[in-house]
This record gives structure tokens, sequence and C-alpha cells, in this order.
């Protein structure tokens, strides 16, 4: 179920279209020392972020399949994905999956280390983890 209430609505800083939405979602990022290439959506629609709690959230038209080839790993990204983002930190995060051997993982957390060791690790919530190159992350040369 979504968090997207029309309370959460009136709070938010809210964005249309897909141009500014990846260059505020990335921006986002950017600022709580994540990596900008983290979410490589395409078509979103709407996005939000209320800065008092943290809640962000962006829709897209479709789901979006990616590979991260410097870690080799494929990533989901639903229609609609959901977070609470701090310093370094995703947590609560809803609408990410990776696949690990066969089978598609929900990832719930994704943190840096602080202090900055060059490490990103991905939660599941079942308590699995695993940790990559924060660069693997980053956008590719051109890319705004």
């Amino acid at each position: 179920m979504s968090g997207i209430t029309e309370d959460v609505k009136a709070k938010a800083e809210m964005y249309y279209g897909d141009e500014i939405c990846k260059e505020k979602s990335r921006f986002l990022l950017q600022e709580v020392g994540l990596p900008r290439g983290l979410l490589p959506l395409e078509d979103i629609i709407e996005c939000g972020y209320v800065e008092e709690t943290g809640f962000v959230w962006l829709k897209q038209k479709k789901k979006k399949e990616h590979y991260f080839e410097k870690v080799g790993r494929h990533v989901t990204y639903a229609p609609e994905i959901t977070a609470y983002v701090e310093k370094l930190r995703i947590k609560k995060l809803t609408g990410v999956k990776v696949k690990e051997l066969l089978i598609w993982l929900t990832l719930c957390e994704i943190t840096v280390n602080d202090p900055p060791t060059g490490k990103l690790t991905c939660k599941t919530p079942t308590g699995l983890y695993r940790t990559f190159p924060t660069d693997a992350f980053e956008l590719e040369e051109g890319e705004k």
C-alpha cells in the first residue's frame, strides 16, 4: 500500500515530468551523500519530498529493469518507489528488487559507510546484505 496520502502531498515539494524529476532525485541523492546513479529511472511522472520527515517518492510510467555492469547486478524498479532518506542512508525502501543468483530479493535499506570508505551496502528485510563500491552506482560520463 502506498504511503502517499493527500496529507503527505500537502506537506511535500512535488514535481511533475521526467526531466525535472530526474534532476531533483539526483540532486537529493547527492545532497545526502549517495551515488547519483542509484535510481536510473525512466519516464518519471511524479516525484515528491517531505523535508521534515525525509519521505520521498517517485512514480514512473512502468517498471524499469537496469543492469549495473560494474557489479554485475540486475535491479528492478517498480512503477512506484518510496523511501525515507537521511545523511548517507535510504531506509524503509519499497519498490526496488535485486536479482541474486536466480531469485529476486526486495531491498529495504541502502547505506554508505561513514567515514567514507567507498563502500555502499544494500540490505534486505531478512537481514541479508551485500557491499559494493559506491563508484559502481555513479552516473556515467556525459549524464547529468
